[in-house]
């Protein structure tokens, strides 16, 4: 089971590449923007994989080109090292 964020020194990488602390909730968001509709749903799908793969899925919606994201651990009611590590690995998906 996922333990909640204690160092939150982790999110700072994260921070560089424009994810943004929600406090009242939190979670960390990020919109990303693609190219077209076809980019973004590729990312969302290279996503999901990882996502299934670690049992970690985010809050996200996708409107044409642009991907928006909320990363939380609902079991701690809050953020995980697992957000972090989702955080990055859709970094390096789109190529951040």
């Amino acid at each position: 089971m996922a333990e909640k964020l204690k160092d939150r020194s982790a999110l700072l990488p994260l921070i560089a590449t424009g994810w943004a602390e929600d406090q009242g909730k939190d979670s960390i968001t990020k919109t990303f923007l693609f190219k077209n509709f076809v980019e973004a749903f590729a990312f969302m799908t290279r996503t999901a994989i990882w996502a299934e793969k670690w049992n970690h899925h985010p809050e996200w919606s996708n409107v044409y080109r642009t991907v928006n994201v909320t990363l939380i651990t609902h079991d701690v009611d809050g953020l995980s090292e697992l957000d972090v590590k989702l955080a990055l690995k859709m970094d390096e998906l789109a190529g951040y």
